[in-house]
C-alpha cells in the first residue's frame, strides 16, 4: 500500500516527466505554446497534488478540489484531463495491497462511482471551462447529474477519449500505451523518451479529442500520419536524440496551426503514473 507522500511524489513525477518529454504540438521544456508555459503546468501539479491525494476526499471531491486549486493558482485549464485520469488511479492505490492488480481494483472503483461523484466532477468541468466539453443530449455539466460518474463518462465516451477510459477501464492505457512505454524505457533507459513514445503511439492510432473539439476532423488524418512517421522513427533508431530536428519541425508546424494534442498528453501522464504505481505494487 502506497503512503500519501508516495502518491503525491508519483503524481508530481508523472506530471514532470510528461513535461520533460518532447511532445510535438504540446507544452514541454523544449517549447511553450498555446498561451501556456511549463511553469504553469509545474505550478498546477504542485497545488493539485494535495487535494488529489487527500484520503478523506471521495473520488469526485479529489477531482473538484484539485481542479479548483489549479484554477486559483494559474487561472486557466492546464490539467483537467490529467486530474480526471489520475484521481481514480490514486484512489485505488491508496488501499492497494502488494500483489493486488491495479486494473482489477480500478474496475471495482469505476463500477461503484456515484451521482455525487458526478456532481463534483460536473462542477470541476464547469470551473475548468474546457472548450466544447461537458454537454450532451442527456447530461449537461451545468445541471445536476441524474447518473453516476461512470455512466456520465459512458455517455460522453464516443466524443471524448478521456471519458472513453472511464467507460473501458482505461483500455488504451492498460492494453496499449503502458506496453509501449515500458518497452521504450527498457530500450533507451530514459523516461522522457518512453513518454514521447507513448504520446506518438496514441496519436498514430487515435484522433485527439482536444484537437477534434476545436477543429473537427480537419487535422485528424494528417496528425495520425505525422505522428506515425515520428513513432516509427523512434522505434527504429538506436539514438533518439537524432530525432530532435524532426520533433522541432513537427512542433513548429502543429503550433503554427494551433493544434494541441492535449488529450494524448494527459493520457501520457496517466501512463507514466500507472508505470510508477505498478512498480511499487510488485
Amino acid at each position: 500500500m502506497a503512503t500519501r507522500q508516495q502518491l503525491k511524489a508519483f503524481y508530481e513525477q508523472a506530471c514532470e516527466e510528461e513535461l520533460l518529454a518532447f511532445k510535438p504540438g504540446n507544452v514541454s521544456v523544449y517549447h511553450d505554446g498555446h498561451d501556456m508555459t511549463v511553469e504553469d503546468f509545474r505550478q498546477s501539479y504542485r497545488v493539485s497534488s494535495n487535494p488529489i491525494t487527500c484520503p478523506e476526499f471521495s473520488l469526485g471531491e479529489k477531482i473538484y478540489y484539485a481542479v479548483k486549486a489549479t484554477r486559483e493558482a494559474v487561472g486557466c485549464n492546464t490539467n483537467l484531463g490529467i486530474v480526471l485520469l489520475c484521481a481514480p488511479l490514486i484512489q485505488v492505490a491508496e488501499n492497494l495491497d502488494a500483489g493486488q492488480s491495479l486494473q482489477t481494483e480500478l474496475t471495482k472503483l469505476l463500477a461503484n462511482t456515484t451521482r455525487q461523484d458526478a456532481a463534483w466532477v460536473f462542477k470541476a468541468i464547469s470551473l475548468a471551462s474546457p472548450g466544447g466539453l461537458g454537454e450532451s443530449e442527456s447530461q449537461d455539466v451545468s445541471q445536476q447529474p441524474t447518473v453516476t460518474l461512470t455512466e456520465a463518462m459512458e455517455i460522453a465516451s464516443e466524443k471524448d477519449r478521456i471519458a472513453y477510459q472511464f467507460a473501458t477501464i482505461y483500455k488504451d492505457i492498460f492494453q496499449f500505451t503502458i506496453f509501449v512505454y515500458n518497452s521504450t524505457l527498457a530500450k533507451f533507459g530514459e523516461r522522457k523518451w518512453a513518454a514521447v513514445s507513448a504520446y506518438t503511439a496514441l496519436l498514430s492510432r487515435y484522433p485527439d479529442s482536444h484537437v477534434e473539439r476545436k477543429y473537427g476532423m480537419k487535422y485528424s488524418s494528417w496528425l495520425i500520419e505525422q505522428m506515425n512517421d515520428i513513432h516509427q522513427a523512434l522505434m527504429t533508431t538506436e539514438n533518439p536524440e537524432l530525432l530532435l530536428p524532426v520533433l522541432h519541425q513537427a512542433d513548429k508546424e502543429l503550433k503554427q496551426r494551433g493544434v494541441n494534442p492535449g488529450t494524448s498528453a494527459d493520457m501520457t501522464v496517466a501512463t507514466v503514473l500507472v508505470n510508477l504505481l505498478e512498480a511499487v505494487g510488485q
